[in-house]
């Protein structure tokens, strides 16, 4: 029998870097060790470089990093492995990603997803546990972190790519788990694109899949008899502005391969969600009881390919003036939220909308945008 746990986002700062500063691990932890001990391969994504100082890459959205000493209470809680494909990765450059492997290596703590080329970081991570081979594939979407060349970066998504990838992880291993950074962050359902981007990767050959990145908890699904899972939620994750809030709950999931067969129990837990229960607390009576019910709720929607794009919809019809603020000339904050508020006219003409659908949805437009854009 093998057990695999793994958790969403690990974030070390604010009140959690504090914490290890006076190595108070246990107090990160708590009961969730119980789960960890039990558990042969242990897996986290590490949402920001380990660094003490560095430059920031420019870029749009926070620029995050914590301390090299957090590798400490990732080898206390006792990790084997973090996934590093995700959105942050790569906020401090090439030295944060290059200080956050290093860290890793001291620590005895492998890493899969990131690499000094993309050809390193698009290769599967292989372990050997009770004569069967697990192979972890490992890629985010793209935003600011991602490499598609000869520079170092985190493995990209890729449909056609990782297609390879996981074919390659299948040739190569037992059992093949694929390890996602995406999604809508906040938003609880995967979007019609996701689904059917993430079901393919089963008929790819993955065994499972595994989101996180949405800063909540989504549900789950059975697809030709193979999990996936749309977003675990945040893991350790402290951010002042958000208490007692869906950002503060999440669950992770373990998995035991038995005689071939894989099955899976879900771990609810509260993270950072009052000011004197910092770390991760698992659920357990009431609490517990109603988070199943909601994620049964979740799972029933994930199930009607009718409910998933109606909420889609309703989802991008409530932020359509926040993405339209984005192709305004508007730059100064204040006219943005002048704008947002409908206080100022829109400069975006009906034609002018039906050409930037056009440049943006056709994959031949898209690509030299794209190009133009990074120059």
């Amino acid at each position: 029998m093998i057990k695999i746990l793994i958790t969403g986002d690990f974030c070390p700062i604010n009140r959690i870097q504090g914490l290890i500063d006076t190595s108070d691990y246990s107090k990160i932890f708590t009961d969730f060790l119980t789960v960890m001990k039990d558990s042969d391969i242990s897996v986290t994504n590490l949402e920001c470089p380990l660094i003490e100082n560095g430059k920031k890459i420019e870029k749009s959205g926070p620029n995050l990093k914590a301390s090299k000493n957090s590798i400490e209470a990732l080898a206390y809680a006792g990790f084997d492995l973090v996934t590093l494909a995700n959105n942050h990765i790569m906020d401090y450059g090439d030295e944060g990603l290059f200080s956050t492997i290093d860290s890793c290596k001291k620590s005895k703590i492998d890493t899969v997803g990131v690499g000094i080329n993309f050809n390193e970081a698009k290769k599967p991570f292989y372990k050997i546990v009770n004569n069967s081979k697990i192979a972890f594939v490992n890629f985010c979407e793209n935003e600011w972190s991602t490499t598609t060349g000869n520079h170092p970066g985190a493995n990209p998504l890729n449909p056609i790519s990782n297609f390879n990838q996981i074919k390659e992880a299948k040739l190569n291993a037992d059992y093949v788990f694929v390890i996602i950074h995406g999604g809508h962050e906040h938003y609880q359902l995967p979007s019609p694109r996701m689904q059917e981007t993430y079901r393919f990767f089963i008929d790819a050959g993955a065994d499972a899949v595994i989101g996180h990145h949405t800063h909540c908890y989504s549900g789950y699904e059975m697809y030709n008899e193979k999990p996936i899972f749309y977003s675990l939620g945040n893991f350790v994750f402290d951010w002042p502005k958000k208490r007692n809030s869906i950002w503060n709950k999440g669950y992770a999931v373990q998995f035991t391969i038995d005689n071939g067969v894989i099955n899976f129990t879900i771990h609810p837990y509260t993270q950072a969600e009052q000011e004197q229960n910092i770390g991760v607390k698992l659920m357990n009576g009431s609490d517990k009881k109603a988070f199943v019910a909601e994620i049964s709720q979740l799972n029933n929607q994930i199930s009607n390919s009718k409910i998933i794009e109606e909420k889609f919809n309703n989802y991008a019809n409530n932020h359509q003036r926040q993405y339209y603020s984005y192709l305004e000339p508007y730059s100064n904050r204040y006219l943005v939220a002048l704008y947002n508020r409908k206080l100022l006219s829109s400069f975006i003409s009906k034609s002018k909308k039906k050409l930037l659908l056009n440049v943006i949805r056709c994959e031949a437009h898209r690509d030299i945008l794209i190009k133009i854009l990074n120059q």
